[in-house]
């Protein structure tokens, strides 16, 4: 299970050794395509749902409805507020997450049940772990 966004910030230890903090992960600018790669985050296909929302944990004072939902598009997972720290702050992500959503032109895969529900699980399993 591979994690977009996986910064200590917003991931439980349950899951693994985090990549750093969000914050090393800001960049200047914006990605070129970032209005696509926003878009395809938004399309992920929805594992678990939070309710409620998230606050910006690099202190914009802005929160982030279902910022806590997990998403996949069936190869990755990653959490609900992550557009927004890619949109709002110049996140970087993973050049190979980046290489998926570019080969599929910015559309989410077809879900495909089986599998989300193999990660569903996982994704269960780490955060009743935490």
């Amino acid at each position: 299970m591979k994690i977009a966004g996986f910064f200590e910030e917003l991931w439980p230890q349950s899951f693994g050794t985090a990549i750093g903090s969000v914050r090393d992960y800001v960049a200047p600018n914006r990605l070129e395509d970032a209005k696509g790669v926003t878009e395809y985050l938004l399309a992920g296909h929805e594992l678990f749902s939070v309710m409620g929302s998230s606050e910006d944990v690099l202190g914009s004072g802005k929160t982030v409805l279902g910022g806590d939902s997990i998403y996949s598009d069936g190869d990755w997972i990653w959490r609900g507020d992550l557009w927004f720290y890619v949109w709002h702050h110049n996140v970087r992500l993973p050049e190979e997450f980046l290489a998926r959503v570019r080969e599929n032109k910015y559309l989410m895969p077809a879900e495909k049940e089986p599998e989300l529900t193999k990660i569903a699980q996982k994704v269960q399993d780490n955060f009743m772990a935490g």
